[in-house]
């Protein structure tokens, strides 16, 4: 095994390029008093040597950490993942970085994860849903920084906000459902305790039942979020058992979704046919199963890019007001319905 090689320096970066250790450092900070050859120069020199400039001492004077905090509720969702890339995306030419948590769909995970990055002192913090812990909520109001709720419209928010009504978008997945005849709906979804957005999106499914005067309690349990394709079958699977008359199901999520459409293909139940299937999230596979599946497009990566810009402009002084953008959902109509 080989002694790891002492890291290269400033000082031979500068030795390299001819110049001085503190013109390195002002070429590293973009300062203009660096001509772009000289920039160069030193560019090519710290490559040349493997040289990665630390920033810290620079950041400890000018008191910023040059890094935004981010918290999900899960790493494999495909959603918050396109979220988080916007969001990068959107800060990555202002040299802002993401640091990345997630909590698991739990409020209280959410607080430790909330007081270490807090702890950090990042530029912004952005954090997903609009319900936080007593404790949480004080931190956030306390913080100093831009606080970005997102995936939600709080009633009450903590800072900005970059989101959408759960409620409302099932609301419309609804009323498609009844435009095309369908009146006996059921719907699928997880630990109301644990995901407050699926919680909206069955609060969502029930007034909207309501407003209709249709029955609002073909209700299935599916499990502890985020709920997988097994648990959308397995709940579908209790559907068709219990409440066979049923003609469509609304279900929380796109892999859930995917799981009751194949228990309804290994009962050979005809989709749409016989029983119409939506999602919500309008993952890949929403669009290449057969049949696809009708789905909510949350326009997940909208919100990242939105959140970023809304984090560029506070930092920038061009915002000041607490600010709420409302994205709207977008119904994708595919052959899993009518």
């Amino acid at each position: 095994m080989s002694t790891p090689r002492k890291a290269p320096t400033m000082a031979d970066v500068a030795r390299l390029a001819g110049v001085s250790p503190m013109t390195v450092s002002r070429a590293f900070k973009r300062d203009s008093s660096v001509s772009d050859a000289t920039r160069s120069a030193i560019l090519e020199a710290a490559d040349n040597l493997g040289y990665v400039f630390d920033s810290t001492a620079s950041n400890l004077r000018s008191q910023r950490t040059d890094f935004v905090a981010v918290t999900i509720p899960s790493i494999n969702n495909a959603n918050f993942a396109d979220t988080v890339r916007g969001l990068s995306d959107g800060l990555k030419e202002r040299g802002l970085q993401i640091l990345l948590g997630y909590t698991d769909y739990d409020i209280q995970e959410e607080e430790r994860l909330v007081e270490q990055l807090l702890r950090r002192r990042p530029e912004a913090i952005v954090v997903t849903g609009g319900r936080h812990t007593p404790r949480t909520r004080r931190l956030l109001e306390n913080a100093g920084i831009p606080v970005i709720e997102t995936w939600d419209l709080p009633d009450d928010p903590v800072g900005h906000v970059v989101g959408f009504s759960n409620a409302a978008a099932v609301r419309t997945m609804v009323d498609h459902f009844v435009s095309a005849k369908i009146t006996r709906i059921a719907f699928i979804g997880g630990d109301a305790d644990r995901d407050t957005r699926g919680t909206d999106r069955r609060a969502g499914f029930i007034a909207a039942m309501q407003a209709h005067g249709l029955d609002a309690d073909r209700l299935i349990a599916a499990g502890t979020p985020p709920i997988s394709m097994r648990e959308g079958a397995d709940a579908m699977g209790r559907l068709l058992d219990t409440l066979p008359d049923t003609q469509a199901v609304i279900c929380v999520s796109d892999l859930s979704a995917f799981g009751a459409l194949t228990e309804c293909q290994r009962r050979g139940i005809d989709v749409p046919g016989q029983m119409a299937v939506a999602g919500f999230g309008d993952y890949e596979i929403a669009g290449i199963c057969v049949p696809s599946l009708t789905t909510i497009d949350p326009q997940p990566r909208e919100i990242g890019k939105r959140a970023a810009d809304l984090i560029l402009e506070v930092l920038d002084g061009r915002q000041s007001d607490p600010a709420t953008i409302a994205l709207e959902p977008i119904l994708m109509r595919r052959l899993s319905s009518p």
